[in-house]
């Protein structure tokens, strides 16, 4: 792990910075010392210190970390029987389960790390163990993203992420007790799940279904607001996210089809109660197309999660782009540990974006880096390649304006000024092969 005090130059780089105008800018210099970005200059004239490792990049691209709004570090991707979670997680529940947990925390961190991306908002995971692993990695234990934590998250008696990544509250006094409890454990946001998922829906045509009172969502929200701590809300139909945005939610995480009120909800900030966080909706299209697009018996679904996953995943895709065109601001994230959603394929989600929503290269790539930092309120550290701000960099070979599969092979990751040298993607054959035909698929095959 290469010290941040030691003085880096990208040369002969070409620069994309990650802005809503970014264009490739070729034979530049981008130097870093003590973990911050120190100069962007031309080759020609740049000022490189002596004593500086220089890396050159023979022309091969240099842009922002990518930033995933959506992970939950505690799966693989491979498909698998959810089985009985809340008794596997009483199981762990001991030093020992703990250390088990912190131990797949940290590898999934350090694959996400290691495909390029520099910050990570967890949305939620076993034990209260992924703040342990961002405070590894703040401490400089081991390489790492920069983690987001929410800890564990809330739900309701038969909710969403029940006994595995979410606690249950039975009242509203019990969700503010259980909010200001995470307050105190040092979470940096609090996860609501206010609707089921796929995987909850009894019923064909009914995914989404409303589990959390909105008496509950709101004692959760202003318990936080008053913390100064922001709140994101799995939910997946349209009438829980006019309960979430009513509620107090600071962003709404996979989003469903929005009617006028819910619009307007969105644009009159109602539901965000912390300055300058606009709420938003984090797009998170990778989760669902494996359900609309494969075959059941490989995401280990039924037919009736297959009906309502064709349905979750036009919702989604059908929120961002009314949230765009209504000028909400839309994130991104992939969702991670989902089926078929790895640790290492945030280049997918980008892709997605761009392929689903109908907007351009360039935007999905900005939305993935400035936009994302600064929903995360982060904008000032992150998000682009700019002088004063902390050095989260990524080389790739070839144009991702071009073509988005460009960021699938990283070739440097640079997380707050620590090179990741010795971290390798690794590869899971099977679900590369899978995704990859999905990747291929028209989009008119979602309906929208």
């Amino acid at each position: 792990m290469s010290a941040t005090n030691n003085s880096i130059a990208f040369t002969n780089a070409t620069l994309l910075d990650g802005t809503a105008s970014m264009e490739p800018r070729p034979n530049m210099t981008v130097t870093v010392n003590r973990g911050v970005i120190t100069g962007i200059a031309p080759d020609a004239i740049a000022r490189i210190e002596d004593g500086a490792r220089v890396i050159g990049l023979a022309g091969a691209y240099l842009l922002p970390g990518l930033i995933n709004m959506h992970v939950h570090l505690c799966g693989s991707g491979k498909p698998v029987s959810a089985g009985d979670a809340g008794s596997l997680m009483k199981k762990l529940d001991n030093p020992v389960g703990r250390a088990i947990v912190r131990r797949i925390l940290k590898s999934s961190a350090q694959q996400q790390l290691a495909s390029g991306v520099t910050t990570v908002r967890g949305a939620g995971d076993p034990l209260l163990c992924d703040l342990d692993v961002r405070d590894a990695i703040n401490a400089g234990k081991y390489p790492g993203p920069r983690l987001v934590s929410p800890g564990t998250g809330v739900t309701v008696p038969g909710g969403h992420g029940a006994g595995l990544f979410a606690q249950v509250a039975n009242t509203p006094q019990e969700a503010a007790s259980m909010v200001q409890s995470l307050a105190q454990r040092g979470v940096d946001v609090i996860k609501l799940f206010v609707t089921g998922g796929v995987f909850d829906a009894t019923e064909p045509g009914e995914p989404g279904v409303v589990r959390m009172s909105p008496e509950v969502a709101q004692a959760s929200c202003e318990a936080a607001h008053k913390l100064g701590i922001p709140v994101m809300a799995h939910v997946e139909s349209t009438e829980g996210v006019r309960i979430a945005l009513a509620a107090g939610v600071d962003t709404i995480e996979h989003g469903a089809p929005m009617d006028d009120e819910i619009r307007d909800l969105y644009l009159s900030r109602s539901g965000a109660q912390l300055a300058g966080r606009p709420a938003s909706v984090t797009c998170t299209i990778s989760p669902a197309l494996p359900f609309t697009l494969l075959d059941p018996e490989k995401t280990h679904s039924t037919e009736v999660q297959k009906i309502n996953g064709d349905i979750v995943c036009s919702g989604i895709i059908e929120s961002a782009k009314q949230a765009l065109a209504a000028g909400i601001p839309v994130g991104l994230g992939t969702d991670s540990s989902c089926p078929y959603v790895t640790q290492y394929d945030m280049w997918r989600e980008v892709a997605y974006f761009a392929k689903y929503a109908d907007v351009s290269n360039a935007f999905a790539l900005h939305t993935a880096t400035q936009v994302n930092a600064q929903l995360l309120g982060l904008g000032d550290i992150c998000g682009t390649i700019e002088v004063g701000k902390e050095a989260d960099i990524i080389t790739v070979k070839s144009n991702p304006l071009d073509d988005l599969s460009a960021l699938r092979e990283v070739t440097h990751v640079m997380a707050r000024g620590v090179l990741a040298d010795k971290l390798r993607v690794k590869h899971l054959p099977k679900l590369d092969a899978e995704l990859d035909w999905i990747m291929e698929q028209p989009a008119n095959l979602i309906a929208r």
